[in-house]
């Protein structure tokens, strides 16, 4: 069994909280961790400079396409940030962890 952590970005804390909050009571998600951040990027012709919350979502690999739908459903950005990176190893009890708490 494969494993990933997704990376998502958000506007506001109650935001991200909204959207681990769902990975984890809908069993998307193990885990999810929050960072805030700042961000520099390019949007519409613009340089935008934004407080963003980074969001790091553990779950199973043939999780991800589910995953990536929910968060649009919840997210409030046109284009958000929804990027998954594959684990490739990791301490087995942890993984373990993973694959019991994710459908």
């Amino acid at each position: 069994m494969m494993f990933s952590d997704i990376y998502v970005t958000a506007p506001t804390l109650e935001e991200a909280t909204r959207i681990a909050h769902a990975m984890i009571e809908e069993k998307l998600g193990a885990c999810a961790n929050m960072h805030p951040i700042k961000s520099l990027y390019r949007w519409q012709g613009n340089i935008e400079e934004d407080e963003e919350y980074a969001l790091s979502i553990k779950t199973k690999t043939a999780l991800v396409d589910k995953v990536t739908a929910r968060i649009r459903e919840l997210h409030s950005y046109e284009t958000p940030c929804i990027i998954s990176f594959t684990i490739e190893s990791g301490w087995p009890p942890y993984l373990d962890w993973i694959r019991e708490e994710t459908r």
